[in-house]
């Protein structure tokens, strides 16, 4: 989802009622950003609390490649690395999440296994349908078994793109919480539907409502369930008690645009590349009686800083034995407060730029290689900055590419190398960058090797459904990530 798919964040038809009343009763934070501009490295960064480059979701295999965990990783979350359903045991939380969790679907990387303690969804995305031959169907899982698979017993007809997915994943979430409540248990509840990834899809009573085509059908649905989650805690009397966040992974994916793709509103690109339209995100945090009404910050926040928060709202603090990315947000939500604090842009194995306060510096520009823009992909379509939207890879390390996002939020005008401002601000910059390389101990890449014998043939309870498929032998690759 991109920024500019929220009414609040002026999306001119107005589609989001009920996410647009959450930022009204809470607080729009106008510049959160993810910490990758794809899924998986992203969600690994918001419940570890750290840079993709020091959690392992990246690749080495080329320079500054986006990378994911498609069906035949090898590699996943790993054990050495502390999830935030882990650490809020200490403090008495129930952990669920339901939908995609996408940090590896082989069973050491089973979210039940890194601290949540219930799950409904997916490892991976809803594409398909595959014919279980050369490419098996992505499995469901409740708890530590599948309970089917995606297009077999988990409808989604690409034809009209109608799929009750959003509403079953409304259901065990209003579940979830009407359960926690009754038990008097304090809980964590990661929401991560996936209705707006392409391919899209919505419910039958969704389907042809919105103005901007299947796409808006989708994100009229999330907004209705957020909606109701929202009534849910307030009907339970807990609305006062619950710390809720709404943001997205990734930038809108131009590439799935005009017909399944959002809008980053003024910004450059989308997912996949580092500019402002794949990394910053609609962000809103609610929490009634406690974060004052109609609120907008402008504090530099990152999904990074939703572990920080919600342990420093346990009332625990941050592990002291690794380097955390994400702070305590709380000061900025409750009180108005800005701290100062860098974003890093990465893409892989590769710092592409740094934003400090309201400047922005590309120490690398790269879109896509002119092999695939020759195929049709394009990330930014129809906005070509001569210069920035590189299809080569071009390094700005000795003169970095500043820009004022302030001034210049579509990123199309670079502040002159040879201005007093251009010098003053680098200067700064460029100090912090250092500190920042200085920290950083990469971890072990993740995301170099595949292997189609650990697909989802065999997953966990296929033997009681009678769907489990034969592997083929292993044979490990390095995988192939051409963005």
């Amino acid at each position: 989802m991109g920024w500019g798919d929220l009414g609040a964040f002026g999306e001119p038809s107005k589609e989001t009622p009920n996410l647009d009343q959450m930022a009204a009763e809470g607080m729009l934070l106008l510049d959160f950003y993810t910490a990758n501009p794809l899924c998986s490295p992203s969600r690994a960064a918001l419940l570890t609390g750290r840079l993709p480059v020091r959690n392992g979701f990246y690749t080495t295999n080329a320079h500054a490649r986006n990378a994911y965990t498609p069906q035949d990783i090898v590699g996943g979350i790993q054990d050495s690395e502390l999830l935030l359903p882990e650490l809020l045991k200490k403090a008495g939380y129930i952990s669920k999440i339901i939908g995609k969790w996408h940090l590896g679907h082989r069973p050491q990387f089973h979210p039940l296994k890194h601290g949540f303690d219930e799950w409904f969804g997916s490892p991976n995305c809803h594409f398909g349908p595959f014919d279980n031959r050369a490419l098996p169907n992505i499995p469901v899982y409740r708890d530590w078994e599948m309970i089917g698979r995606y297009y077999e017993d988990f409808k989604i007809d690409l034809k009209t793109g109608e799929a009750n997915l959003t509403q079953i994943y409304l259901q065990e979430a209003l579940d979830f919480i009407s359960k926690q409540q009754a038990s008097q248990q304090p809980f964590f509840l990661y929401w991560a539907i996936d209705a707006t990834h392409a391919p899209v899809y919505a419910s039958k009573q969704f389907l042809g409502t919105s103005q901007r085509g299947l796409y808006g059908d989708a994100v009229r649905e999330i907004d209705d369930s957020v909606g109701k989650i929202l009534s849910h805690l307030r009907k339970l009397g807990i609305s006062e008690n619950t710390f809720v966040f709404f943001t997205s992974d990734n930038g809108a994916a131009l590439i799935s645009a005009p017909k399944q793709g959002g809008s980053n509103g003024p910004f450059l690109c989308g997912k996949q590349t580092t500019f402002e339209g794949g990394m910053r995100e609609p962000a809103i945090a609610w929490w009634p009686g406690h974060i004052p009404a109609g609120g907008v910050s402008h504090q530099l926040g990152n999904v990074m800083d939703l572990f920080t928060t919600s342990l420093s709202l346990a009332g625990l603090q941050a592990p002291s034995d690794r380097e955390i990315d994400g702070i305590d947000l709380l000061p900025a939500v409750l009180q108005g407060k800005l701290i100062d604090r860098p974003v890093f842009y990465y893409r892989g194995n590769e710092m592409m730029a740094v934003r400090v306060g309201l400047y922005k510096a590309h120490y690398w520009t790269w879109s896509n290689s002119w092999e695939e823009y020759g195929k049709g992909i394009d990330f930014c379509p129809g906005q070509n900055v001569s210069g920035v939207t590189t299809h080569t890879q071009e390094e700005h390390t000795t003169l970095p590419l500043l820009f004022h996002l302030g001034r210049d939020p579509g990123e199309k005008y670079p502040l002159r190398f040879a201005s007093d401002e251009y010098e003053t601000v680098m200067e700064r910059i460029s100090i912090v960058v250092q500190q920042h390389k200085a920290t950083l101990v990469p971890g072990e890449p993740q995301l170099n090797v595949c292997d189609r014998a650990v697909m989802n043939w065999s997953p966990p309870g296929c033997e009681k459904l009678g769907k489990c498929l034969k592997p083929p032998e292993s044979d490990p690759k390095k995988c192939f990530w051409p963005h």
